[in-house]
Parts: C-alpha cells; sequence; structure tokens
C-alpha cells in the first residue's frame, strides 16, 4: 500500500530544539535549549504594536510588506552598511526569518540543484534543502585551538563547488557555534560564488550580537555580491520577539520577485500591526544596539563560567547567543541519552549537537546552550548543574 505521507516529509524529523523546549516544560527544567530570550522585550517596541492594533492596523498588509516597515529596512541598511536597495522591487516582508528562508530556497532552486551548507547547521537548513528539493553539500567548520575559532577548510569549501552549485547558505553570526565570518573569508566564498554563478544566501539575524573584537560584515556589501546575495534577516533576536515571526529577504529583483511569489502562496504576509511596530524598532538610536551587546557580553560570560564549572568544555562564542560544548568528560555514550538525563535528572535543558549535523556521530559529544535569559534563569541553571559536577568529577576519575 501507497504511503499517505510524502516522501520528503519521511526524511527529517521534527525540530529536535522545540522538542527540548516541551522536554523542560515536561520536568520543570530550566531552559537553555530553545533561543527565546525570556525577558521582556523593549517597551517603546511593544507600545508601537499596542498603538498599531488600536489604530486599526489589523487587516492584510501589501502581501510583500507594508511601506513603512520596507522604507525603515531600507534606511537600517544604507545607514549602517551604506547598501543601496530599492523598497520596492528588492525587499520581501516574510513571517520569520525561518519562512524567509524557506521562500528563498523555493524561490531560486530547483530539484537536483546543489546547495552548500556548513557544518554545524542550525537545524532547519537540511529540512529546507530537501523540501525544496535541493541536495545539500556539507562543508565542515572545526574548532582550531590555535585560532580559537571555528574554521573551515579551503580545498574543501572549493571542492563543494561545480556546475550544479544553486546556492551556499552562509549564517554570520552563527547559530549553533558563535563563529563570526571574517571579511577574508567571506571574500573567499564571495569568490567562488563569482567562479561558478551560484547565489549566496545569507542568513544575518544575530548581526547585532556580537562580542570582543568581532565585526559583522555583510556579504551583499562585497565587490559584486549585491546582485547575487540575497539577505535574510528579522527582528526576532535583535529586540526579543521571537514569537512576532517578522522577517525579510534582501535581494536583486529577480530574485526577489520568485520569493515574493513563493511567499504569497505560503502565508500572504506576516501581521500587519506588527510590520508597524517593526519599523518603529528599527528607529531606535544607535545605543540600544550597544547596550544589547554589552549585555549579551555579560550573559556569554556568566554562562561560561557556570559551565565550566560545571565541567564542560566550552568554545567561546564571538556572535548569537549560543554556546557550544564538549560533554566527553562525563561518560554519556551520546548527546541525546546526555541531554535527557540533564532535562529530566538535572533540571536543565540544552540542544543534542547531533540534531546540528547531518549525522548522530558528528555531534555525538556536543550539547548547545543559549544565554538569552535573565540573570534569575542562569542563577537557577548554576544551582542545579552542582550536582552534575560531581558526576562530572568521578567520570573523570573512571577515565
Amino acid at each position: 500500500m501507497r504511503s499517505r505521507t510524502s516522501q520528503k516529509a519521511s526524511q527529517f524529523t521534527e525540530s529536535v530544539i522545540r522538542e527540548m523546549t516541551r522536554l523542560a516544560q515536561k520536568h520543570g527544567a530550566v531552559n537553555l535549549s530553545q533561543g527565546f530570550p525570556d525577558f521582556p522585550a523593549p517597551e517603546a517596541l511593544k507600545q508601537a504594536a499596542c498603538d498599531a492594533v488600536n489604530a486599526d492596523i489589523n487587516q492584510y498588509a501589501i502581501t510583500w510588506g507594508a511601506k513603512p516597515l520596507r522604507d525603515a529596512i531600507t534606511a537600517d541598511v544604507s545607514r549602517r552598511y551604506g547598501l543601496s536597495i530599492n523598497p520596492e522591487t528588492q525587499l520581501a516582508v516574510c513571517c520569520g526569518s525561518t519562512e524567509a528562508m524557506m521562500a528563498t530556497m523555493m524561490g531560486i532552486v530547483d530539484p537536483g540543484d546543489e546547495v552548500i551548507v556548513f557544518e554545524p547547521y542550525y537545524e532547519n537548513y537540511g529540512p529546507d534543502a530537501i523540501l525544496s528539493g535541493a541536495t545539500p553539500r556539507f562543508v565542515s567548520l572545526r574548532w582550531s585551538d590555535p585560532h580559537r575559532d571555528w574554521r573551515y577548510d579551503s580545498a574543501e569549501l572549493a571542492a563543494a563547488f561545480s556546475n550544479r552549485t544553486r546556492a551556499i547558505i552562509i549564517n554570520t553570526p552563527n547559530n549553533p557555534t558563535g563563529k563570526v565570518f571574517s571579511r577574508g573569508e567571506l571574500e573567499e566564498i564571495a569568490a567562488l560564488c563569482r567562479h561558478w554563478g551560484a547565489i549566496a544566501v545569507t542568513d544575518e539575524i544575530y548581526d547585532h550580537i556580537l562580542y570582543d573584537d568581532a565585526v559583522h560584515v555583510p556579504m551583499a556589501s562585497l565587490d559584486g555580491m549585491a546582485e547575487r546575495t540575497v539577505t535574510i534577516n528579522s527582528v526576532s533576536k535583535t529586540f526579543s520577539v521571537t514569537g512576532w515571526r517578522v522577517g525579510w529577504t534582501i535581494g536583486p529583483p529577480d530574485i526577489t520577485n520568485a520569493i515574493r511569489k513563493v511567499h504569497d502562496f505560503l502565508t500572504v504576509g506576516a501581521a500587519a500591526p506588527l510590520q508597524a511596530a517593526a519599523a518603529a524598532a528599527l528607529a531606535l538610536p544607535s545605543s540600544y544596539y550597544t547596550e544589547l551587546a554589552a549585555h549579551y557580553t555579560i550573559r556569554r560570560d556568566r554562562l561560561l563560567g557556570i559551565l565550566n564549572h560545571a565541567g564542560f568544555t566550552c568554545y567561546t562564542p564571538r556572535g548569537a547567543y549560543y554556546i557550544m560544548t564538549d560533554i566527553s568528560a562525563f561518560g554519556f555514550p551520546d548527546d541525546v541519552e546526555f541531554a535527557r538525563y540533564l532535562a529530566t535528572d538535572i533540571g536543565v535543558a540544552a540542544v543534542p549537537g547531533s540534531s546540528f549535523f547531518r549525522t548522530p556521530d558528528g555531534g555525538r559529544q556536543k550539547l548547545r546552550f543559549c544565554f538569552c535569559k535573565k540573570e534569575e534563569t542562569l542563577a537557577a541553571a548554576e544551582t542545579r548543574l552542582q550536582s552534575l559536577q560531581v558526576r562530572s568529577q568521578k567520570a573523570e576519575v573512571r577515565s
């Protein structure tokens, strides 16, 4: 008998990240798994949303985005990066960056095309490739102790490109590693895109969340790349409103037109009053972003201290709000078993590292924690992880 579900749907599972949130709720665990803040969004942003609802901005906006938001995005990228875009032909507002990525993939990929993905990767990229009919080609990011950074091998990257390459997905700052791609790395990727006629799809939703000396370089700002780059962003992370689902794409007119058509039939449009609020958010002063990065630096260092003390090996992030860790010292056979033990017995939820790799072996000894949490949440995690520290010490004795 023929299966009643599609072959596409059988090739991936539900989100492991969202599954860990449900597990945390079930067992009353401190949720350091899913990347949503547990502190309030800016008052000005919330008030703008209320004002929009009260002003009856409650019907469909233009499918590809309300004009005030498109104008605000245009002004923002011009002010910050000197990029000139046409809000009438180069922008598509979507229901969050997740839909923006899916609409982009379906708008540019034909079945059999290859899409290059850096691994470890945000878990949605795999299903995105499958749903759009793409064949993913993976390039590994590996931790380099001398560089204190995640690095790719240039030869491996070059070998991944071919005449079948339609696009490469770049997430910078990166989830889950916290890597911020350097200008030199992006120039190398750009040269390969130009040589092979490939499109760079850049997920830049953490572009304001940077640490130490890290600098965000938009791929579209490099020579010859504006016409072959789709930039994806949203208000979710920068303004702590992950549940609002307002994101967008910026790209050349022909690609944007394709994205708009796919988006129209996927979701019609993002919530109109929240688009109005997003426009207000993008008008906040530059001091907001400076304070945002400063506050997240404190949270990053706080969780690094907690995890190091508990026995984890931590890879210090330079951007975004996640910490990848090595769990080898704890003596568990794999990341999934350890993550379930943490949530059910210790009371702290994290994400198994294998969910960020094409095969479970890649992340078998890794977990990802997020630190977009208030101090009370981090302190609660610290208290609960104290019992794990004893187990870690015993595991080290056994080894």
